[in-house]
């Protein structure tokens, strides 16, 4: 992720769009769909492909609805019991998509469509609790009481195979090919394999309004990671979300697929490091001091926070049970949860310098829902910051081997530990901590229920 230099005046991207500027494309005819969003517990783009005409004519200005089980649902779209919101008892009612029009924006891989990113709230106008933009946006909020605001940058890595995500489903995701036989980690050559792909991902979120800076090679086989320029948390988290299901359908039209589980295999898994800084609203820093390492007594104390609490918060950095698969020594994921200046094997992590220095958060794979991630750190951080929490000493060595507190390995243990935070109460609300339990649980019992092949391998004929 690019240094963070300071706020720079807001411009319109390209891509980005004004309603002005959609009416114009519709009846000049080269808009004919309009793509209203939200991201859901699993982080996925859900919601509604609408007639440009009947967007701009019934939808500007109001709203649309959609079925309130699109948040109380398991990853395979069931239905499930526990959740309050949302239940065969209550009748599976509608919560309200209200347009966010400052993020509508061209689908350049999409002929003719634009997108726009809802909100959700009730018919009364209430925020749906439980939607992970609200959420972070109520973290947000939060910082902006006390005049200040995020910037965030999300660096997501993925596997690419040369099968078509129906080829791979067919195959039960087994014997796949990936897009690189070796590591290519920074590899030039390794990239340029696949460049074609990589270019319409750059290109094609450029176009959408997205601002590119890189991409590169990582370690796993055909694992690849592309980097955009930081942007405030809820832009930040947005673009995230676009990227990620366009990135698919950018990879399905080529006849390839994309995975960004956090351990597709047992080789490196699928990082979603979080760089985030906090600034006053006029852009300047306030992480950055005369401290040791430049740290302020705020930076000092929002660090402090993120160690205290984030065991208890895991849940919202790794949510699924593969999530904790990646958690191996020597692995660049962490497992003791600690702190240093560009050590890559804590925990988190202190990058840059001045208006740049930020901390980066190496806990979240590439399943991470990024609002709820973001919405973590932000309570953390404010955590350490009211109490003013002292900073430990930045480690210096390889953390693997440290001693002190490590990162939950389990689901069920980041369950235990989020049912018990009183931080996450405070922070989120009751309902908020127990529909996301729930959702553990879900994920929990699945898993319980299923015979693997680890399974199968073991026990059908030497058993």
């Amino acid at each position: 992720m690019e240094k963070q230099r300071g706020v720079t005046p807001h411009t319109r991207r390209r891509g980005m769009l004004t309603l002005e500027q959609l009416r114009v494309e519709v009846s000049e005819g080269n808009v004919d769909t309009v793509v209203v969003a939200f991201t859901d517990m699993q982080g996925r783009l859900q919601g509604k492909r609408l007639a440009a005409d009947f967007f701009l004519d019934d939808v500007v200005g109001s709203v649309i609805e959609g079925c309130n089980y699109l948040l109380a649902v398991d990853v395979e779209m069931n239905t499930v019991d526990g959740y309050a919101m949302s239940s065969w008892q209550t009748g599976y009612g509608d919560f309200v998509m209200a347009p966010d029009m400052s993020t509508l924006r061209r689908v350049p891989w999409q002929e003719a469509t634009v997108m726009v990113i809802a909100d959700l709230t009730w018919h009364d106008g209430t925020p749906v609790v439980a939607s992970p933009r609200q959420i972070l946006k109520a973290q947000t909020d939060r910082l902006a009481e006390r005049g200040l605001q995020a910037m965030a940058g999300t660096e997501l890595e993925f596997v690419v195979y040369a099968d078509s995500y129906a080829a791979a489903q067919a195959a039960g995701y087994r014997e796949l090919t990936p897009a690189n036989s070796y590591n290519v980690d920074y590899s030039i050559l390794g990239t340029a394999r696949i460049e074609p792909l990589l270019r319409k991902l750059r290109n094609g979120m450029a176009g959408a309004g997205l601002q590119v800076e890189s991409a590169k090679g990582e370690c796993n086989l055909g694992q690849h990671e592309i980097a955009f320029r930081y942007a405030e948390a809820v832009i930040t988290c947005d673009n995230h979300s676009i990227y990620k299901t366009g990135s698919k359908e950018i990879a399905d039209a080529d006849g390839m697929s994309i995975t960004f589980m956090a351990k597709p295999n047992a080789r490196e898994g699928n990082s979603c490091h979080i760089h985030l800084s906090v600034r006053e609203d006029d852009g300047t820093p306030v992480m950055a001091g005369d401290g040791p390492h430049g740290l302020s007594p705020f930076g000092e104390h929002f660090i402090a926070g993120q160690l205290a609490v984030l065991p208890e918060l895991i849940l919202w950095h790794a949510p699924n049970i593969n999530s904790y698969k990646r958690y191996v020594p020597g692995s660049f994921a962490p497992t003791a949860v600690r702190w240093g200046v560009d050590n890559r094997t804590c925990a988190m992590r202190l990058v840059g310098h001045g208006a740049g220095l930020r901390v980066e958060n190496r806990v979240p794979g590439g399943d991470v829902n990024p609002y709820l991630a973001v919405a973590a750190m932000i309570a953390a951080g404010l955590h350490g910051v009211d109490r003013e929490l002292p900073l430990e000493e930045a480690f210096g060595g390889n953390a693997y081997a440290a001693e002190g507190s490590r990162v939950p390995s389990t689901l069920r243990d980041a369950l235990d530990l989020w049912l018990k935070s009183e931080l996450a109460r405070e922070a989120f609300g009751n309902d908020v901590v127990e529909h996301y339990a729930n959702a553990a649980r879900v994920e929990i019992a699945a898993f319980d229920a299923a015979v693997t092949d680890w399974e199968l391998h073991r026990g059908f004929e030497r058993m």
